[in-house]
């Protein structure tokens, strides 16, 4: 790590308090601080040169949305072992811990899958939380209101099953969208969910913070995340030329919408500039908080998180075809190569740090901070050493997936991506709380069957709370996100130093046989179930 000079910087500094800001589907690619050039982000690029040290080599564990903020808040990779839940009985959050160290704790989020099925117990251990209503799947209104139509500040937009509709014609079934109705709700820019967030982050160290001698504030914001929906003066503001009808908020989950003529060129254009005038919407209100902590004077007891979940695919070509969305692919940079800043007192911003991370790595921290313990079987480690210049590195490997899918390693410059072999089983889901990532509209379709009779009672590692471990066979519905075994054999290997764009696949390679090793080593180290080795054929 380093800030103009090869040499790192060292301080005895502790924060008092923790700031996480997590911005959902965050394009590392597209940020200025990291070389972005597409779309302005100011806040982000002054709070990077100013006061953060900037990680170049942070990427995804557990993905999607729930897996990531189970990493982070919980600090175990789950992905190995279940698709998508709530925290189980033998795990605890981070709040947990901080409370019995006298932190107090606030979550400000818009963030809908935190308070429905499969997330719903993440918000209950923070002293307090305020649910900012309105974003994506959030059922918070019941009907179209139609006097906005017309609102001079809000374009019209297609309803979220556009693009399914394109593809599969009328004999799909309609995807409920709850944000369709919800936007018809708005007025100005400030109804928007993400402003709000923001604002009541803000509105936290201004008048709460002053009352408590240590603090955690945990910011969920789901912006940039679809819809890609913006008010005046954000909307259009990157097309080049005026977009007639109405506006394509909802981006496509497809490889190859564009090759195939499904999708246009100015269609393809027009969403990924949706996504930036989005993020550039975000990144503004983000000043405001930033902004609340120069006002404060809170640099100096107080360390800044900036994180993300995951990216998001606009276009980038892998597989020979351009990707949108978070379909059944691996986890290529441009979602998994994702962008970490931090600020710590007494660590001129500006500089930066090449050593690989990733997001358990930062419940680790926040648990460094406070003195506390982080609980049940905790798979990272903190990145205060290499903040305070006692470390340059702090792991030689990371893992990532998504749960019954491609399995991944990296050592910061290879990436290794393993497909199951032959059927894509063995597959077992481990949980007591048995839920999945709810699907407005299609319900059924998305349930996941409960346990059967070939399900048993088997331990955690670390824990002795009997689990549910239900096995899955050929023929079974599978949880939501998994893509075994259509993937069977897919794998895929790629040297980032000189193949950055991994259009290079070198399996076959001598290499392949080295960092095959390095991921059944690391699945070792975890004590991933045994189910997963041999599913992918380790």
């Amino acid at each position: 790590m380093s800030a103009d000079t090869s040499e790192p910087q060292t301080t005895d500094r502790r924060p008092a308090n923790v700031v996480v800001v997590l911005l959902d589907s965050l394009n590392r690619h597209l940020l200025g601080c990291y070389g972005g050039t597409e779309y302005a982000t100011p806040n982000l690029d002054r709070f990077a040169a100013e006061r953060a040290t900037r990680f170049t080599r942070h990427v995804t564990g557990s993905l999607p949305c729930m897996p990531a903020r189970h990493d982070i808040l919980v600090g175990s990779m789950d992905f190995l072992w279940r698709p998508w839940g709530s925290i189980e009985l033998w795990e605890q959050p981070i709040t947990v811990p901080l409370r019995a160290a006298g932190v107090t704790t606030f979550l400000a989020s818009d963030h809908p899958h935190l308070f429905e099925t499969g997330g719903e117990n993440y918000h209950c251990d923070f002293t307090a939380w305020d649910y900012v209503r309105g974003h994506e799947g959030d059922p918070w209104r019941t009907f179209t209101d139609a006097t906005a139509h017309g609102a001079p500040d809000i374009p019209p937009a297609a309803v979220r099953s556009w693009f399914e509709g394109r593809r599969g014609g009328s004999g799909l079934p309609r995807i409920d969208a709850p944000y369709d109705r919800s936007r018809t709700h708005f007025r100005d820019e400030m109804d928007f969910p993400g402003p709000r967030t923001m604002h009541t982050a803000a509105r936290f160290v201004r008048e709460a913070a002053p009352h408590h001698d240590r603090w955690f504030l945990f910011v969920d914001e789901f912006d940039p995340h679809e819809p890609f929906d913006t008010p005046q003066p954000w909307a259009g503001r990157y097309d080049d030329e005026p977009w007639d009808g109405e506006y394509l908020i909802w981006p496509p989950y497809a490889v190859g919408a564009l090759d195939s003529g499904q999708l246009s060129e100015r269609e393809g254009r027009h969403i990924r500039n949706n996504y930036g005038a989005k993020l550039s919407m975000i990144d503004h209100h983000l000043g405001r908080l930033l902004d609340t902590l120069d006002e404060a004077g809170r640099w100096d007891d107080t360390a800044v998180i900036v994180c993300t979940d995951h990216g998001h695919y606009l276009g980038e070509r892998r597989e020979g075809g351009d990707i949108w969305g978070k379909p059944g692919v691996p986890q290529y940079e441009p979602i998994g190569h994702t962008p970490l800043l931090v600020a710590w007192p007494g660590v001129e911003g500006g500089g930066t740090c090449d050593a690989l991370t990733t997001n358990v790595d930062l419940h680790a921290t926040i648990a460094d901070v406070f003195g506390a313990s982080g609980g049940y079987a905790p798979h990272g480690t903190s990145l205060v050493p290499l903040l305070t210049g006692g470390r340059t590195t702090v792991r030689d490997w990371a893992l990532g997936g998504v749960y019954g899918g491609w399995v991944q390693v990296t050592d910061g410059t290879r990436k290794y991506i393993r497909a199951p072999e032959g059927t894509g089983y063995p597959l077992s889901m481990w949980s007591n709380r048995w839920s999945t990532m709810p699907v407005h509209g299609l319900e059924d379709l998305a349930k996941l069957p409960p346990p059967d009779s070939r399900a048993r009672l088997d331990r955690m590692p670390g824990s002795e709370i009997p689990v549910i471990r239900q096995p899955f066979e050929p023929g079974d519905a599978l949880p939501f996100w998994a893509s075994s075994p259509r993937i069977a054999g897919r794998h895929a290997l790629y040297d980032l130093g000189v193949d950055p764009d991994e259009q290079e696949n070198r399996c076959g390679e001598r290499v392949e046989h080295e960092l095959a090793e390095l991921l059944r080593a690391a699945l070792l180290e975890v004590e991933a179930p045994d189910d997963q080795l041999a599913r992918l054929g380790l």
